[in-house]
């Protein structure tokens, strides 16, 4: 049964009194209203912990409370005083949970003691570490096929534990290390390469105080990265103008009350956010962007002929740069028409961005999932470093180019060695350092692994941290494929949707989360993150564990390697569980041009930096230069044209009550969603033209010549502001609607921002009252 969906369009801002209650909410929920507020003011603080939640940098001045709504919410939901108990699974079996919403497995709480799934009663059940750690190795010992084991990570795994796991997967004997960022920024880890020649974002984040223009890209700051609202109210108070390409008008881009500001919660006042916001249809960036360019080159010609100033830097791209020629003309052959079409705006919206840029000498450009999850989306990444080429703006202090990350150390855990490409390791350092030969055959990516997992090719998963099975495309397929592996492992805090998904041998080993204290024979120990603007921080647990019987994630790894691997003098496990300052010195000797005197770096205020060549101008491409890559088309919706008129372009999106697959709560404050998550959000015009009304019931199903169903039933229809011929949706709940082979060209990442589907009508149920603002109801 289908639970009551309220709509009550939010006119209020992002942050304020609503983010406040907000945390009061789940503070009270978890059952820390008093002790939480104490934990929460050591977050991102040099003698505290680094958020379990989004990358965004940790400044070496931070605020009295340098923490925000989401990452409140993420440290609430680690510091839960609810308890998963091996009586908890006693009462409830695999089969019954489930039926569970996802919300309800989570809010179980911490596990506290490892546990193996027993096939018999169909329950996890107690078993000792040591019993844990035996069986799991010999289970991996009898895999003769090591190809068919893979080793996930989530994008929260520390640095050191990161470093171990992908060492432990290569002496095993292959590199099948899939991790998040293959589900999110992969696509910038391809496109900014061949452009720039680093798979990382320029920026700093003292670039937004030196920075004259700002350009956002399907990044929703609101509810994916709040603690971005307070670098982007400064610099719209200074008359940055910030320039705004998303298809839903998103609150946190609009305007912002800040939180920890007592003047402005007493008197509500608000900041304008963007000053220009352009709703893009869903695949319609690459077109935008090079509308924007185009218009830039008109605008120079102009200039140029008329004996006036020239827009674009020609010294720089003389001399920096590779490709202009190329680009250029492409440029001058694509029609407006074309490019009003493919993008959904009028080349006005063009023109506007154009005449601003034009005028700046200090660009960033901002984006998200809203760029790299379409099958154009490298090319679209690539557009936007076009754009940027134009002027001069990589390489220039307040301007550059600025993936925003999402899980706190998805890039880190790159750095460190998680990559299924061994071309991007040090080989010789670790052969050397290691004494083995480590494995050179391209490993398995997410989606390379869920196209084994439904060949039936793989034998043994293990999954440190996250809720891949949850994560990952076409789950309606995929979720009958787990109980024919032979193992299942899943390094963990709390129950979700993966763990009910157990192979032939499974088993649940719940680890110390970031805020608790890690006490070794040592003493206390520290661990370290990267930040999306490729800065390393220091972290330290503040809180008891959660149980006495919880290990930390770095011995989690090493007993299990210990257990699997033939002993080798050269890799010294049991010191890295005594003493994590020893992995740093090791990971110090694999990358010595990054981690040299890492102990003491990390503990700077703010961090240390990677190097980064493309920020001094240093091109490390084929070329020796930035690349203008001219791209090969702008047929994003091709697809769609097949289908017919009632084709529909779904985007999945994050409500701003959940971060990746972890649900915190019912409300979606700012879309003004309460309730349930069963919901489409659709244009007036398409619910009319489909013959549709608003909290009509109906069916998504997935358009694909794959030939496999898929489709999702029971979402209620919200009329809402979203450009015509899009649809949004939450995710994962319409995961099993994106087919494996639907992602990004080159990259792989599923192109969940695009799925072609079509809508067909339930039985009538409940209308939603139609408000006066629901065509557009974020701007009322």
């Amino acid at each position: 049964m289908l639970q009551s969906v309220k709509h009550k369009p939010y006119r209020g801002p992002s942050g304020g009194w609503g983010s406040v209650k907000s945390l009061a909410d789940i503070l009270r929920r978890e059952g820390v209203p008093l002790s939480g507020p104490l934990i929460l003011e050591r977050q991102n603080k040099a003698d505290g912990f680094q958020c379990i939640s989004c990358a965004w940098p940790k400044p070496a001045k931070p605020l009295p409370f340098e923490f925000c709504e989401n990452g409140a919410k993420a440290t609430a939901w680690e510091i839960t005083t609810h308890r998963a108990t091996p009586e908890f699974f006693a009462r409830h079996s695999v089969e019954k949970m489930l039926t569970w919403a996802d919300y309800d497995l989570e809010q179980a709480g911490r596990i506290t003691e490892p546990l193996r799934y027993d096939q018999d009663s169909d329950r996890y059940v107690a078993v000792s570490w040591t019993d844990a750690f035996t069986e799991i190795g010999r289970q991996l010992k009898d895999i003769e096929d090591r190809k068919k084991v893979v080793f996930y990570s989530s994008g929260r795994t520390s640095n050191e534990a990161s470093y171990i796991y992908g060492l432990f997967a290569r002496l095993f004997g292959n590199n099948n290390l899939p991790d998040s960022s293959n589900m999110c920024h992969e696509t910038t880890s391809v496109a900014l390469p061949e452009s720039i020649g680093v798979p990382v974002g320029t920026t700093i984040l003292e670039d937004f105080a030196k920075c004259d223009c700002l350009f956002f890209f399907g990044q929703n700051a609101g509810s994916n990265s709040p603690r971005m609202l307070h670098a982007l109210e400064e610099a719209s108070q200074r008359g940055v103008p910030i320039i705004t390409y998303n298809p839903l008008r998103e609150r946190g881009l609009e305007r912002f009350t800040n939180p920890q500001s007592p003047m402005e919660m007493l008197t509500l006042d608000e900041t304008r956010i963007s000053s220009q916001y352009h709703q893009v249809k869903a695949g319609g960036d690459l077109a935008a962007l090079t509308g924007i360019c185009k218009w830039l080159v008109n605008m120079d010609d102009e200039a140029r002929a008329g004996g006036g100033r020239p827009i674009l830097d020609h010294e720089f791209i003389k001399i920096h740069t590779h490709g202009f020629e190329t680009f250029i003309q492409w440029l001058r052959n694509e029609s407006w028409e074309n490019l009003e079409r493919e993008s959904g705006l009028t080349r006005s919206a063009f023109a506007a961005t154009a005449t601003v840029y034009a005028n700046s000498s200090a660009a960033m450009g901002i984006y998200g999932m809203g760029l790299t999850q379409h099958r154009a989306g490298v090319e679209t990444v690539q557009m936007l470093v076009n754009l940027l080429l134009l002027k001069g703006n990589i390489g220039r202090e307040g301007a550059g180019i600025c993936p925003v990350r999402g899980h706190s150390n998805v890039q880190g855990q790159r750095t460190v060695g998680i990559t299924e490409k061994p071309e991007l390791l040090p080989l010789d350092n670790l052969r050397k350092q290691y004494g083995f030969e480590p494995p050179q055959e391209k490993g398995l990516n997410t989606v390379e692994a869920v196209e084994e997992l439904l060949a039936e090719n793989l034998a043994g998963f293990i999954g440190l941290g996250g809720n891949f099975a949850r994560a990952i495309p076409d789950q309606g397929r995929t979720d009958p494929c787990w109980r024919k592996l032979q193992l299942t492992v899943h390094i963990t805090t709390k129950l979700n949707r993966s763990h009910l998904l157990p192979g032939r041998v499974s088993y649940l080993l719940p680890v110390l989360g970031r805020t608790e204290i890690d006490k070794r024979a040592s003493g206390p120990q520290a661990l370290s993150m990267e930040d999306s603007t490729s800065c390393i921080h220091g972290s330290r647990g503040v809180r008891p564990a959660a149980s006495r019987h919880l290990r930390s994630e770095v011995e989690v790894v090493a007993r299990i390697a210990m257990a699997t691997l033939d002993p080798n003098p050269k890799v010294p496990w049991k010191a890295w569980m005594a003493d994590y300052s020893t992995i740093r010195r090791s990971i110090g000797e694999t990358y010595p041009e990054t981690f040299y005197d890492y102990d003491q770096r990390m503990w700077e205020p703010g961090g240390f930096h990677r190097s980064l060549p493309a920020r001094e101008r240093k091109w490390k491409t084929k070329t020796g230069k930035a690349n203008f890559i001219t791209p090969k088309g702008l047929e994003e919706d091709k697809d769609l044209r097949e289908i017919g008129p009632d084709a529909l372009r779904l985007i999945t999106l994050r409500s701003n009550d959940q971060f990746n697959t972890t649900i915190y709560g019912y409300s979606d404050r700012f879309r003004g969603i309460s309730g349930s998550r069963m919901v489409v959000f659709m244009n007036r015009e398409d619910v009319e033209r489909l013959g549709l009304s608003g909290g009509d019931e109906v069916t998504l199903v997935t358009q694909s010549n794959d030939g496999h169903h898929r489709e999702a039933p029971g979402f209620k229809i919200i009329p809402y502001g979203i450009p015509v011929g899009c649809v949004g949706a939450y995710y994962p709940e319409t995961n099993l609607l994106l087919p494996i082979g639907h992602y990004a060209e080159g990259s792989k990442t599923p192109a969940a921002k695009s799925i072609p589907v079509t809508i067909r009508s339930m039985a009538p149920t409940m209308r939603i009252e139609r408000a006066a603002s629901d065509i557009n109801p974020s701007s009322a």
